[in-house]
């Protein structure tokens, strides 16, 4: 009788008909990728080049110091968390294409709540970021980058990927929301997205970072993130509280942002 009277609740049929809604679309933007699988393909060629061009070079001349990690060691999860960036800092051009092509019109008369589809997409955003992680484990692999192979640091790897797929798709969307044309996104999309790299310890410590510069990088999220990838993936050196304060800020971010995408979503209607 318990478990009946449960599942007759208004707040479990809710949960129920949120988790569908959240599911539809994460399905929906899964299909997308099923059905061009060449993006994949595509995605391999950053990483490739950082890795095996740019990171040996480093590596060679050894000019920026890591400690008791060799340079491959300490960009490798750079380099992931670089790669998941890139690919959700530009998923909002999706968005700015349903629009054009009057998708978005029969999405927004659905009963799903704007947040739902904004933490949907986010959802998709970041499971499109996992693919990621075994183009980047094979191209450290062949390089000899110390990795990480117990199956709880991988689970690791993969929920701080979906987290960082997360936050900067959710982040994308609110500016295709203001900004609504496709070609001024682009280049929105590209003046973001390097700074964020750049301004964190993807490939290069915080120490040896000037002032300014790491100021920037202690209010980057991405810097939190990339600690959590180099604890899961490499050195596991990090405590529990770092990793609490490395999830906590980047849900924190992730709260932040769907907000705003929330209250924002509706005005790509008009």
């Amino acid at each position: 009788m318990s478990s009946k009277s449960e599942t007759q609740s208004p707040i479990f049929r809710t949960i129920r008909v949120r988790y569908e809604q959240v599911m539809a679309i994460v399905q929906a933007d899964m299909r997308k990728l099923k059905h061009d699988p060449f993006e994949l393909v595509t995605r391999m060629i950053q990483p490739f080049v950082w890795l095996l061009i740019f990171g040996q070079a480093m590596a060679k001349i050894k000019a920026i110091p890591t400690g008791n990690l060799s340079y491959l060691d300490y960009i490798a999860p750079g380099i992931l968390a670089q790669s998941i960036l890139f690919i959700a800092i530009f998923y909002g051009i999706a968005l700015i294409w349903e629009r054009d092509m009057g998708i978005l019109h029969k999405i927004l008369v659905s009963p799903a709540p704007r947040y739902i589809l904004v933490i949907g997409r986010a959802i998709a955003a970041g499971l499109r970021g996992v693919t990621q992680i075994l183009v980047i484990y094979l191209l450290s692999y062949s390089v000899g980058v110390n990795i990480r192979w117990e199956i709880l640091p991988i689970l690791g790897v993969i929920a701080t990927v979906m987290l960082i797929g997360a936050v900067f798709s959710t982040f994308s969307l609110i500016i295709a929301s203001i900004v609504k044309k496709r070609e001024r996104f682009m280049g929105i999309g590209q003046v973001l997205a390097l700074p964020l790299f750049f301004a964190s310890n993807a490939l290069y410590p915080i120490d040896i970072m000037p002032h300014w510069l790491k100021v920037l990088s202690f209010l980057n999220p991405l810097t939190y993130q990339v600690n959590a990838l180099r604890s899961f993936m490499i050195t596991g050196e990090s405590t529990y509280t770092q990793l609490a304060i490395d999830f906590g800020v980047s849900f924190f971010v992730f709260g932040i942002l769907v907000i705003i995408a929330t209250k924002l979503y509706p005005k790509i209607l008009y």
